[in-house]
């Protein structure tokens, strides 16, 4: 009895003797050790992949096509802010249906492989779909938003497939969920800032539709990472049983949608989203074509845009160093105050005060940019953090899809809603004069979402939030995916030296 009572005493000491290491592991003061220990707590392979995927693809991708893709709207198809960000609202839909393509990798194998042939669509589309942009000397604006929407879907396809694996990892390794989100954060961030390092240049060097040509080259990548993914063929998948597993899907997703401790914290992540509005097409307008305003060049906007991705890194590792740990709500407060009061910046800049201060325009906007890209992150990062707490056992892929997707479909409603008020208010490619107006508007509109932090739990990130009732019906909705468990990549070499 006194041998048993004692190895029960000793487990617990052993478990939080482990958890510190790992703690001490993460909150080291070296970048490179905490990678390390992602790469060994949750297998290099993961690590590698989320790389790929956020950094080069979203990250240094999604810089040069913000860039290209404003240029091109604004130089070659030459349509009006608010039309520029309706456009930029339909080519995001395939962002709005991302629990069908997560339904697709969870249930629905392709040749016997359930994550190598949708990577592989997704680069082939994505590399047609820029080409096409490329080469193509007078496109019609529908066939060009055609276009830049079936590259976005490729990129979708590619996340939501990599949003599985940070789910299902979130579930197994409580702990980590976090340190997670902040690799794909300081991924995607450091990706950003050398893609916009080089956007304007190229721009300026071989035009908006050379960029799309060079964007051809993640979708590649894209491509590639299909071929690369390591895992057991499937050979005997039983194709009649689909409709049944799309059936049980929606019945746990409907069952875990109607939990208090889910559909709250969801409606909080759509109204944050919803009511910052988006008027960043009348901004570069501003930038770059106001008489009055400061009129940056090509290569000025693409530094700008990469120095303010320096906040978003740095953001990005406040978080993990120092708000990772704390309630979601009491850090959802502050950070959307921040944000909120951060859009001031924006209005002095608009007004001209910055040059009664005798502050000149590109060294304010520097400074605009980069507060606006970190008070965006740190707002950002307990959202996915908190999404990733709210999924299921059994459908983590498809259901983080879902959350993402209505955090894009706020994100959408921002867009547009941001487009029709920079068209209420008569802004254009040439008339700025209601433009302070319109971020006046926008700031008043961020501190809304201070009225429902109550339906955010006040739990830590290393809580469970889902129900137990939940948590224990994973055999019943388990997709029979024992490859997910643990995805490996095909080394490019044939040793890799442990690295």
């Amino acid at each position: 009895m006194m041998v048993e009572e004692e190895e029960e005493e000793l487990k617990p000491c052993g478990i939080a003797e482990e958890n510190e290491r790992k703690r001490r592991c993460c909150d080291g003061p070296s970048p490179i050790q905490w990678f390390r220990m992602l790469c060994r707590e949750l297998h290099w392979s993961f690590v590698l992949g989320v790389v790929v995927v956020y950094g080069i693809s979203q990250g240094f991708g999604g810089a040069m096509y913000r860039v290209g893709t404003e240029y091109y709207m604004k130089d070659v198809q030459k349509v009006q802010p608010s039309q520029a960000q309706f456009y930029q609202g339909i080519t995001s839909i395939p962002w709005l249906v991302k629990p069908l393509w997560g339904l697709l990798t969870d249930v629905l194998p392709l040749f016997g492989y359930r994550r190598r042939p949708y990577f592989i669509l997704a680069g082939s589309i994505g590399v047609i779909a820029m080409l096409v942009l490329s080469f193509h000397e007078k496109l019609h604006i529908a066939l060009a938003i055609l276009a830049l929407t079936v590259g976005s879907a490729g990129v979708a396809v590619a996340d939501v497939t990599i949003d599985a694996c940070v789910a299902q990892n979130s579930i197994n390794h409580h702990s980590l969920a976090a340190d997670m989100q902040s690799l794909c954060a300081l991924s995607s961030s450091i990706g950003a800032l050398l893609g916009f390092s080089v956007s304007g240049i190229f721009v300026h060097l071989i035009g908006p539709k050379g960029v799309y040509g060079l964007l051809a080259i993640p979708s590649g990548l894209v491509f590639l990472l299909g071929t690369l993914i390591k895992e057991p063929r499937s050979p005997n998948f039983v194709y009649t049983q689909v409709n049944q597993k799309f059936i049980d899907a929606g019945k746990s997703m409907w069952t875990t949608l109607k939990c208090p401790d889910v559909w709250r914290p969801c409606l909080y992540m759509y109204s944050s989203l919803a009511l910052s509005l988006n008027i960043l097409d009348g901004m570069f307008y501003w930038y770059t074509d106001s008489k009055g305003g400061p009129s940056f060049s090509q290569e000025n906007v693409g530094f700008i845009f990469s120095i303010g991705s320096v906040g978003s890194i740095l953001g990005a590792v406040l978080y993990q160093y120092v708000l990772k740990d704390h309630p979601f709500r009491d850090l959802l407060f502050w950070t959307q105050l921040v944000y909120g009061l951060s859009g001031m910046l924006d209005l002095m800049l608009v007004l001209r005060l910055n040059l009664r201060f005798g502050m000149p325009d590109y060294f304010f906007v520097v400074i605009d940019e980069s507060v606006s890209q970190m008070t965006g992150r740190l707002k950002w990062m307990p959202l996915l953090v908190l999404s990733s707490k709210l999924c299921p056992p059994g459908i983590e892929g498809t259901f983080f899809a879902l959350l993402m997707s209505i955090d894009n479909v706020g994100l959408l409603s921002a867009t547009w809603g941001g487009g029709f008020l920079l068209h209420v208010l008569k802004v254009t490619r040439t008339q700025f004069d209601n433009l302070w107006l319109a971020i006046l508007i926008r700031n008043v509109l961020r501190l809304t979402p201070l009225c429902l932090l109550f339906l955010v739990p006040r739990v830590d990130p290393n809580s469970s939030i889902l129900p137990t009732e939940i948590l224990s019906t994973k055999e019943d909705i388990e997709f029979d995916t024992p490859e997910a468990e643990n995805i490996e990549l095909v080394s490019l070499v044939s040793r890799v030296d442990g690295k």
